[in-house]
Order: C-alpha cells, then sequence, then structure tokens
C-alpha cells in the first residue's frame, strides 16, 4: 500500500512563506501526476498545484505567482513552496497521485493526514 506522508506546515504571519513535502513509499510516482490540495474549514478539498511526470505544471488562480510545485523523483517526493502567504491560505495541505481519468484529473489514493497551514493576519 503506497502511503503519503505531509510535512512542513505550521503558523506562520502574512506575507511569509513554509514549504511543504511530500513523500511516498514507493517509486511509482515517477510517471503520475502529483497533486497538492488543501481544505479549509466548513469548505470541500480543492486542488492548489499539479505536476505532470513531465513537470508541467497548473495552479489554481488564488496561488498563482505566489506558490510554487516541484518534484523529486530520485527522492520519491513533491514540494510545495508558499510565499505570500495570505489568512485565506489557511487549511490542511494534502498531496495525492492524480490521474487523468476521461477529461477530468482524479485522486488515486486514500488522503493522508495532511499538514496544516495556519497564516495569521
Amino acid at each position: 500500500q503506497v502511503q503519503l506522508v505531509e510535512s512542513g506546515g505550521g503558523l506562520v504571519q502574512t506575507g511569509g512563506s513554509l514549504r511543504l513535502s511530500c513523500a511516498h513509499s514507493r517509486s511509482i510516482f515517477s510517471s503520475n501526476a502529483m497533486g497538492w490540495y488543501r481544505q479549509a474549514p466548513g469548505k470541500q478539498r480543492e486542488l492548489v498545484a499539479r505536476i505532470t511526470s513531465g513537470g508541467n505544471t497548473n495552479y489554481a488562480d488564488s496561488v498563482k505567482g505566489r506558490f510554487t510545485i516541484s518534484r523529486d523523483d530520485a527522492k520519491n517526493t513533491v514540494y510545495l513552496q508558499m510565499n505570500s502567504l495570505k489568512p485565506e491560505d489557511t487549511a490542511v495541505y494534502y498531496c495525492n497521485v492524480d490521474r487523468l481519468i476521461g477529461a477530468s484529473w482524479t485522486p488515486l489514493l486514500q488522503w493522508g493526514q495532511g499538514t496544516q497551514v495556519t497564516v495569521s493576519s
């Protein structure tokens, strides 16, 4: 069973930075897209950023220009660099393997524990 372990969250002030990491237990991800998602209290989980196996990236409009997703397949790890953080970025952040099924991207694995990001105003 592949396990995803997110880390790097914490409490920061508005304008601060954090770097999240997602480590996975098997090296199957080099051929798959990886996504970072977040879920704020009372809201649905939403995609923050995705990176394909070829390195193509896409971002939610709310984080464009502030967040950067990257991957290191040799280390079985995907990262999310978050700069210029805002209070509305407060959420639990999760990663997952994403696969294009038909016309939609679908997270494939059971969600991990996530990592809490809290941005104070």
